[in-house]
């Protein structure tokens, strides 16, 4: 089985925290990359996607452009940033400088105000790959998922047993493409991350 985890392109309303309490669509910039990134690859037998306007709308299109089945797991939308949804650095900066510091120096346990714990999400993000993905019979098919950087870095650190802590290491452009595959006698193991097709 090959996966293939497509983010979502720029949203529209430029950069800041978009968790799943954040539901922007994509800009016309955003349309064109994944265009871009999809147009760069062939094969894909299914299209699974988050909930999320930024994955859903050019999932749907993308389905209907080639022919695939689609389907939404609810549980592949991105991590929840509590009091941080749609702010941006600079506001975060500004408003809440001594949180913001101590996120980016220990992010596994200085999560913002309501947040969703890192733990709690990867279990969600592990238990929706399984269903939607995992199912019996579905061994050799070549997947599609249309997601955000969280579900993609949560995934590929489940691969790689990365801590959650680390997690956030992990580069992962608009459009980006990261490859998983399944080795019968080897398991999961990571082809290639944050493979960008250039303009």
């Amino acid at each position: 089985m090959i996966v293939d985890l497509m983010r979502h392109g720029e949203p529209a309303g430029g950069q800041r925290f978009r968790g799943h309490g954040c539901d922007d669509p994509l800009s016309e910039t955003g349309w064109r990359q994944m265009e871009r990134a999809a147009a760069a690859e062939t094969g894909w037998q299914r299209i699974v996607t988050s909930p999320l306007a930024r994955c859903r709308a050019f999932a749907e299109h993308l389905a209907d452009e080639r022919g695939v089945a689609l389907s939404t797991a609810h549980d592949l939308r991105e991590i929840g940033f509590g009091a941080w949804e749609g702010r941006t650095r600079a506001q975060l900066q500004e408003e809440r400088p001594e949180e913001y510091r101590a996120f980016y120096a220990d992010p596994e346990h200085n999560r913002p105000e309501g947040a969703e714990m890192l733990d709690a999400f990867r279990q969600r993000v592990a238990a929706a790959f399984a269903e939607s993905v995992e199912a019996p019979g579905r061994s050799d098919e070549h997947v599609l998922l249309v997601v955000h950087a969280g579900v993609i870095r949560a995934l590929v650190g489940g691969v790689m047993a990365v801590p959650d802590g680390h997690l956030f290491q992990l580069d992962c452009d608009y459009a980006s493409l990261t490859r998983i595959h399944r080795q019968a006698d080897r398991g999961w193991r990571l082809a290639f991350t944050n493979r960008v097709v250039a303009d």
